[in-house]
């Protein structure tokens, strides 16, 4: 009886230790989890250009193109804000359906660099509907067009 009674014990002690391995395993995927979890919220942080002044807060008028930047709301008001800051503006022209405004916004607005250089060195407009300004389209009514 006493062989039987060892070998219970360890039965379960084996059952104990198999409980303590799988709380232990559970626990380092908890904190592999958790660790993981900062690293994307970390990278995603740092992956965007943030500028100077801070995070700004989106503004509808990017439309997509660079949530960061500031954008003019009219042509007059940037013509204003390129005078009184002494900075070249740039209108961007292009339509919501439009391919190939689709796929200059996602180069445009993935890429830091540009974001930076706009938003340091340029009054931006970005409109979705042509006018009858002739200074606006010199060389014809197509899209995209970027106008200095």
């Amino acid at each position: 009886e006493e062989g039987k009674k060892g070998s219970s014990e360890r039965e379960e002690g084996g059952s104990s230790g198999n409980r303590c391995l799988k709380r232990n395993q559970s626990l380092r995927m908890k904190a592999v989890l958790s660790v993981v979890l900062v690293l994307v919220v970390i990278s995603s942080t740092i992956a965007k250009y943030i500028p100077k002044s801070g995070k700004r807060i989106p503004q509808t008028l990017s439309r997509g193109w660079g949530d960061q930047l500031i954008w003019a709301q009219t042509y007059e008001e940037a013509l204003y804000w390129s005078r009184s800051r002494n900075k070249p503006l740039m209108v961007l022209f292009h339509l919501e359906d439009c391919p190939h405004s689709q796929a200059l916004k996602k180069v445009f607005s993935e890429n830091n660099e540009i974001q930076k250089i706009l938003d340091e060195d340029f009054i931006v407009l970005n409109l979705v509907y042509e006018t009858t300004d002739k200074h606006l389209s010199p060389d014809g009514q197509y899209v995209p067009r970027i106008l200095f």
